[in-house]
């Protein structure tokens, strides 16, 4: 789909044409800029198959960045060698949305596996490493800015939460940020209002992000907007149900890793049971949410044109045989959103505070809300950050994670290359 207007775009890069702009690109150069600095060290041709290996190479060093992820994660310490990877990390490496996409000249593996990288320096308090590498995914796509400010947040939570005060000074302030799965509504007010008095602890940590948010924001002036290129087909929306299908899809290709944490699936559905219909308080707040839910569903789902049209895609069928089959089947749908965000909570409360388990989520809205398209591709980003967080996978999840993503490439990859449909291309992600 995208490869007509990128592979084009990278030759005229490799030729020495750097003022050549296709007005359809709406990312920036990074990719191409990528081939050209591997065609200049390796002296590599700019035809199809070379320019495909740009993203492959990317998604061969996603599991090396994805093992110190993991790891920090865990609380465990990294392998000795960066080139010893976790068995985990290769896994999730093959997440079947990365593995398509690694093997076609697309922006997305380049994009992920630098903000992958980008979260991992944060977090090691390598804060200016975290900057510069942040800076280079938004040269993938320019949205990585949310998650450069991701990286730098998560990194200042833990900071604050481990932190003890040097031998004979007063205690810092605290912020108040209790156990995830212990917390409260009243819980998150308090932490709002303690959040003040950290504040100057955690700014001389943001010194250097703020040069990538000044570059983000000149961009942004020079360009007269975030979208490069076509803006028409990319006008912002309000698409609340995009973080309900982000959900859907998240527990889809994570089921084993949802139901085989150490104490086994029929904690987690006991617990997801508790949560939502547990007292009469619970299933009241269940019942309204759902309500508000139901709204959202009504008011701000969004027909695009793009999904109607091209029957190439999965989602395509997706939307007309299970969304559309039926009026009731979106509002039917609700309570299953609203149980898979709860298995997911819990499964990454297990070890982390509750400002800890509702960071990505607050971050994921600026990414997914503003987009009227339903495109997996988007999902990639935050679903590794949110399988990340998943610290105790019992080796048999691990391994039936393996196993679902080893079927799923397979049906995928053999469509796509086996069943290509006439005079429409072949059929994809």
């Amino acid at each position: 789909m995208d490869e007509p207007f990128h592979i084009p775009q990278a030759q005229a890069y490799c030729h020495g044409e750097f003022s050549t702009w296709d007005p359809k690109i709406t990312t920036p150069p990074g990719l191409y800029v990528l081939s050209w600095i591997l065609k200049r060290l390796f002296l590599f041709k700019c035809n199809v198959n070379m320019l495909r290996l740009t993203p492959l190479l990317t998604l061969l060093a996603l599991p090396l960045a994805l093992t110190r992820l993991l790891c920090y994660h865990k609380r465990e310490r990294p392998p000795a060698s960066i080139t010893s990877p976790l068995v985990e990390a290769i896994i999730l490496s093959a997440f079947p949305i990365a593995w398509f996409f690694g093997f076609l000249y697309y922006t997305e593996v380049p994009s992920v596996t630098l903000v992958v990288w980008t979260v991992v320096a944060a977090s090691e308090g390598k804060h200016w490493l975290a900057a510069l590498l942040g800076l280079l995914s938004c040269t993938f796509r320019q949205t990585n800015i949310v998650w450069v400010l991701y990286a730098y947040a998560s990194s200042q939570l833990v900071f604050l939460r481990f932190r003890r005060a040097p031998a004979g000074q007063p205690a810092p302030a605290k912020l108040h940020d209790p156990p995830s799965l212990v917390a409260g509504p009243g819980d998150l007010l308090r932490s709002i209002i303690s959040f003040p008095k950290v504040l100057p602890d955690i700014l001389p940590a943001f010194v250097p992000y703020t040069l990538v948010v000044a570059a983000f924001g000149a961009f942004v002036v020079w360009n007269g907007g975030v979208v490069l290129g076509d803006k028409s087909n990319h006008i912002p929306a309000l698409h609340i149900p995009q973080l309900y299908y982000f959900v859907a899809a998240a527990t889809f290709f994570g089921w084993p890793v949802l139901l085989f944490g150490k104490e086994g699936p029929d904690v987690l559905l006991r617990e997801v049971r508790s949560r939502m219909f547990g007292n009469k308080t619970r299933t009241s707040i269940t019942l309204a949410v759902c309500g508000i839910m139901g709204m959202t569903v009504k008011l701000f789902t969004i027909h695009h044109p793009f999904l109607l049209s091209d029957n190439r895609h999965y989602t395509f069928y997706v939307w007309r045989r299970i969304y559309m089959f039926h009026p009731a089947v979106p509002y039917l749908l609700i309570p299953v959103y609203l149980a898979c965000a709860w298995a997911w909570f819990l499964r990454i409360g297990q070890d982390q505070t509750l400002l800890q388990s509702l960071l990505l989520p607050f971050f994921v809205v600026p990414t997914l809300l503003p987009s009227p398209l339903l495109e997996p591709r988007y999902f990639l980003i935050p679903y590794f950050l949110l399988r990340a967080q998943v610290s105790d996978v019992s080796e048999l999840g691990v391994g039936l994670e393996g196993v679902w993503y080893t079927l799923i490439n397979v049906i995928t990859m053999g469509v796509f290359l086996y069943l290509p449909r006439e005079g429409v291309g072949r059929f994809m992600w």
